[in-house]
């Protein structure tokens, strides 16, 4: 007969609500993000008090021995003994309604899950303003299972205030007072439950969980490692946690992890900790740790306690603010100025988790390490080095520094430093890097790398005396400042050359950055008619003008190159550009002239309002948008996407909302939608708030 991994329980609400008082069930999305949205706590409810099935709930004992405390200093609770792995949206959806507890939704701001019910019909509702003031509503049902206030008290203060709007009669009031006792009686509400064996690994829960789950969620594994922290070593786990939250806000006073290059999340922060704690990019070592098995395979708690001590003080390294911003120096030296410049996340994560062993293990002098992680954050960026089998090329970059001794700081960046050379050959400068460049990809790292170099170079931007450097500070929020131009404008190859494809039309070789108010200018006039007109309006010196050429890669006599020939030629002149630059890191004079950017929180409300109150349908007749037009978040903690109809309003998920802020508050955002919004335009992404400052200016 098979092994059975499971058993089958039955537990009541209130038994659960009280094993995660007690600790003994791990519930870590009270502190970890709620993404369900209120109306799906009401459908939750609704369902349970009409007796519907609500699904089962998929445990996972821990294998904790009896008594075991969870990992750190001082007197700590219990470790978990059960693992919530499915159902833990509707378990903490629960609690916190049952409990009056707040939950931490995704842009991390703690609130309230509060339902409301109406016992006259039997109706659920999300609780707000109008239904507060509503006496036929109780507005928030959390108070039927407060022990301190007390059910009958809840239900008489209830009825006495509906009997001032209307009078009640003898069987209306024992119809609602039957209605809130039923309500109440939601805590014996069974949940059938299945648990999973201590014995079997965290590649066999995902497989069970994906087998008998009925959406095909696959388990992400560092999600699932993040939860399984919570039962061995919940304040490493909140640390991570508070560490992210903050790194999303400037902070008024005192230093913070606010930085203009990434807003990590946990799971990637405890790759870095693995990294730089277990000397491994694997995950299943962080697992293997929490579990705490030796070498056999069997359960010890004094290896989970040694290894446990190597994480913990990897993980105050990696959160550690000194430490944090002076990695992200490395970045600024490499001439990436913030978020919009980063192609990979995982580079800018496991180059950190590089440069902290180079710090805490090799001692390397700070002005040293941040030129040696300079020129690899570049090479690692450029070439795409951490896509693909991520933890596979961390794991053979880490294996390069095992035969180093510790505090061996020549011999760090010697490791680094070969390999970044036997990766950027001439080969990769002269035939690689311009193919790579034969692309259309907005974020192409190429590209970036390409921008990048002309901020190491100190470039201006084309026919301006304004640097690039200056017009990409991440912390200057210019409405109209650079832009990407089409350097054969995009109506002229389409109506004269009949190249209508975007993919040729927005080619990187054809893309180079000029002011707003230039790109205006040259509007869609041909190269060779509006390039000799630039240059007399402008009147740049000669030695400027041919700086210039040299630095956005303009071959000689280019607006009278056929449009293929001119591709391929600038393609080889970029990646000379680029060549340069990263020789600039090379060397030990090399030295920013960034300024270091202000502490601005982002703008998330318009710069500039208009006089008068505009509707998306004007722009829709401006033609400043089409039917069709695609809307994306300008928050990238939000993934929905939106389309505007041919009537100026805007569908998402099926439904129709008249103005930008409805369909920013139904997508959760509940902000200025026209700031929100991102309109797919044939110039690039722009925020409808930047568009219609456009229309009110010609009007």
């Amino acid at each position: 007969m098979a092994t059975v991994l499971f058993k089958d329980t039955t537990h009541q609400v209130a038994d659960l609500i009280t094993d995660i008082r007690r600790g003994e069930i791990a519930l870590p999305d009270l502190q970890r993000p709620y993404v369900w949205q209120p109306a799906k706590a009401r459908e939750l409810f609704d369902s349970m008090y009409k007796g519907f099935p609500v699904g089962y709930l998929l445990f996972w004992e821990t294998g904790i021995e009896p008594g075991a405390r969870q990992i750190g200093e001082g007197a700590k609770p219990e470790a978990a003994r059960r693992l919530i792995v499915d159902g833990q949206q509707r378990l903490t959806s629960l609690f916190a309604v049952m409990t009056g507890t707040p939950v931490v939704r995704e842009d991390y701001r703690t609130t309230r899950v509060r339902l409301a019910f109406r016992p006259s019909d039997d109706t659920f509702a999300v609780t707000d303003a109008a239904i507060e003031r509503d006496p036929e509503y109780l507005p928030d049902i959390s108070v039927l299972w407060d022990t301190a206030t007390g059910r009958r008290k809840v239900i008489r203060d209830f009825l006495a205030r509906l009997n001032d709007k209307r009078p009640l009669t003898e069987a209306e009031e024992d119809r609602i007072q039957d209605a809130l006792d039923r309500l109440h009686d939601l805590e014996s509400y069974p949940f059938k439950g299945v648990v999973l064996s201590a014995d079997i690994d965290e590649e066999q829960v995902a497989e069970i969980f994906v087998r008998i789950n009925s959406e095909g969620v696959k388990l992400d594994q560092a999600d699932f490692i993040l939860t399984l922290t919570s039962v061995f070593w919940e304040d490493g786990r909140r640390a991570l946690e508070e560490f992210c939250r903050q790194s999303r806000t400037p902070a008024l006073h005192g230093a913070s992890p606010f930085n203009w290059y990434i807003k990590p999340k946990p799971p990637q922060l405890l790759r870095v900790v693995a990294a730089v704690g277990l000397d491994s990019a694997v995950l299943k070592q962080v697992y293997a740790t929490l579990r705490g098995r030796d070498a056999s395979g069997k359960l010890s708690p004094e290896q989970r306690e040694a290894r446990f001590e190597q994480l913990q003080q990897a993980q105050k390294h990696v959160l550690d603010l000194q430490h944090w911003h002076e990695f992200f120096l490395c970045l600024e030296r490499a001439g990436f100025r913030g978020e919009k410049m980063i192609s990979s996340q995982n580079a800018l994560l496991y180059s950190y988790a590089l440069w902290l062993i180079g710090r805490v293990r090799y001692g390397v002098p700070l002005d040293r390490l941040r030129s040696v992680m300079a020129r690899w954050f570049f090479m690692a960026q450029l070439t795409g080095r951490y896509t693909g089998s991520v933890e596979s090329q961390m794991e053979h970059d880490l294996a390069l520094l095992r035969d180093v001794p510790h505090g061996d700081a020549d011999g760090y960046t010697t490791t680094l430093d070969r390999v970044v050379r036997e990766t950027l050959t001439s080969d990769f400068w002269t035939i690689t890097l311009p193919n790579t460049l034969n692309s259309s990809a907005a974020k192409s790292p190429a590209l970036l790398a390409y921008i990048a170099a002309l901020n190491i170079l100190d470039a201006d931007v084309l026919l301006s005396d304004v640097k690039v450097r200056t017009r990409l500070d991440p912390a200057i929020l210019a409405r109209k400042g650079v832009e990407r131009h089409h350097l054969f404008p995009r109506k002229y190859l389409q109506n004269s050359l009949r190249i209508t494809t975007s993919t040729r039309i927005n080619q990187i070789a054809n893309m180079a950055l000029l002011e707003w108010s230039d790109n205006i200018t040259i509007s869609d006039r041909a190269p060779a008619q509006y390039w000799p007109a630039q240059l007399a309006a402008k009147g740049l010196p000669a030695d400027v003008m041919a700086r210039q050429r040299y630095l956005h890669a303009l071959p000689d006599d280019w607006p009278s190159m056929d449009y293929d020939t001119f591709l391929t030629a600038r393609r080889s002149l970029m990646a000379q550009v680029v060549r340069d630059a990263f020789g600039q890191l090379e060397s030990d004079s090399y030295r920013p002239v960034y300024s270091t950017p202000s502490v601005v929180p982002e703008q998330r409300t318009a710069s500039r309002l208009p006089s008068r109150r505009i509707k998306l349908s004007e722009l829709l007749d401006a033609g400043l948008i089409s039917a069709g037009t695609v809307l994306t978040p300008a928050w990238e903690e939000y993934g929905q996407v939106a389309v505007v109809d041919d009537e100026g309003r805007i569908l998402l998920d099926g439904q129709i909302h008249d103005t930008p802020s409805g369909a920013a508050n139904a997508a959760g955002a509940g902000t200025n939608g026209w700031t929100f919004w991102l309109a797919d335009t044939p110039e690039g992404q722009v925020t409808l708030a930047d568009l219609r400052a456009v229309l009110s200016e010609e009007n």
